[in-house]
Formats: C-alpha cells, sequence, structure tokens
C-alpha cells in the first residue's frame, strides 16, 4: 500500500521538479523538445507493452478494444472542452493565447496525469511496479511541468502559485496510485482490463495531441529518432 502512495508520488513529482528547473533556469527550447519526444516514446511503448498487449492476453481483444477507445474518446472530448477554455497549449513554454485560462491548463495536467497514477497502482496488484510504466510517466511529465511553467511565468502567475499546482497535482497522483492499488484488488479481470487500457487510450490519445506536436515544432526531424529511441528503452525496460 506505503509503495503504491510511493511510486505514485515519484512519477507525479516530475511536474514539481520541472516546475522547479523552469523557475530556476533558462531552458533551450530545442532540448526541451527532445526531452518531449524521448518522453513520447517511452509512454507510447508503456502503454503498449505494459497495457495493451497484457490486456489483451490476459482479458482478452474485447474488454482490451472497448478501454482504449472509451480512453482515447473521452480524452478528446475533454481536450475539446479545454481547448475552448485556452488550455490547449497546456504543455507550452510560450506565452499563452489571449483568453486563456490557468485553471483550465491545472485540470488540463490532472487529467493527463491521473490515470496514469491509477494504472501504476494497478500494476503493483499481482507483482512488483512496473519500472518501464514509472519511468514513461516520469519522463513525461517532467517536461510537461518545465514547459508549462515557463508558459504560466510569461502570463505573469507567481512562482509559489505555481508551485503549489504541481504540488497539488503530486499529492492527487500518489492518492490515485493508492487507489488503483486498494479499490481495484478484489476487481474482476475484465474491469481492470478495461480501466487499464482506458488510461491507455487517454495518454497516446495525450501524447500524439500534445507532446508529439510540440516536439516537432520546436525540435525539428530529428525528434522522430529520439522518439524512436524512447520507444526501445521503453521495450528494455518491459522485458
Amino acid at each position: 500500500m506505503l509503495q503504491a502512495l510511493m511510486w505514485g508520488g515519484i512519477a507525479g513529482s516530475a511536474l514539481f521538479i520541472g516546475g522547479l528547473i523552469g523557475i530556476k533556469f533558462k531552458i533551450n527550447k530545442k532540448l526541451l523538445a527532445f526531452i518531449m519526444a524521448f518522453g513520447s516514446g517511452v509512454l507510447i511503448g508503456a502503454a503498449a507493452f505494459e497495457m495493451l498487449i497484457v490486456e489483451a492476453e490476459e482479458a482478452g481483444l474485447i474488454p482490451t478494444i472497448i478501454g482504449f477507445m472509451g480512453g482515447a474518446i473521452v480524452f478528446t472530448i475533454f481536450n475539446f472542452i479545454l481547448a475552448k477554455k485556452g488550455a490547449n497549449q497546456r504543455k507550452r513554454s510560450r506565452k499563452n493565447p489571449e483568453g486563456h485560462s490557468g485553471l483550465a491548463i491545472f485540470i488540463g495536467t490532472i487529467i493527463d496525469s491521473l490515470p496514469e497514477a491509477i494504472v501504476i497502482g494497478i500494476s503493483m496488484i499481482d507483482t512488483n511496479v512496473s519500472l518501464a510504466l514509472v519511468v514513461a510517466i516520469f519522463m513525461s511529465n517532467l517536461p510537461e511541468g518545465l514547459s508549462s511553467t515557463i508558459g504560466l511565468m510569461e502570463d505573469n502567475y507567481s512562482k509559489t502559485k505555481i508551485l503549489f499546482m504541481w504540488g497539488v497535482v503530486f499529492v492527487l497522483t500518489s492518492l490515485c496510485s493508492w487507489g488503483g492499488y486498494t479499490l481495484l484488488d478484489n476487481a474482476s479481470e475484465n474491469v481492470v482490463a478495461i480501466i487499464n487500457t482506458f488510461a491507455a487510450g487517454g495518454i497516446v490519445a495525450m501524447v500524439s495531441s500534445t507532446m508529439m506536436p510540440e516536439a516537432y515544432e520546436d525540435g525539428g526531424p530529428s525528434v522522430g529518432l529520439i522518439t524512436s529511441i524512447g520507444l526501445m528503452v521503453s521495450l528494455v525496460l518491459s522485458v
């Protein structure tokens, strides 16, 4: 139980750490793009190797497809809503567009992060924590916290307020990991599969619509290779 809290906290702490780095140092956009590309590859690999393949083998294709497509659809709907509130560029390090909402950016970050934390807890029910999953989530959260912090500072958000926001997400990710471990311990195989793959669908939709576009825009064609390296790292951690 405590381990679920700890591993969820470690994954979620990357947002806070990224925020601190964004406040203290001036980060080259190309370097940030490379980190984001690598994190994208690791995260896509974790969704495929640690969630989809495992659940397809254990629970079958039907719950896997239902969960995955459900997660992708729900995330996309939320993303449309958040885009109207100005949070469609929440991972970007430039000044946010006119009429954006800091609260929407905060909510968007929670929507991005919490399903991943629940999956960490689920992964610990029958075995040790999935290192590939923790690394993947950490590597995706770090540039998100960094770039979002820079963007919010450009909009004159105070450093204290920004770090408080990331601190809240850190606490929530720890609790969600704990909840995934404790509340779903006796759930049926199909229920676990749908929840797990629902998160996987949300992760892939999130990476495709937020992380990868910015990585390419700021890093150029070389981010394709870096993303591929991240995917291979995820595979190595999974086997």
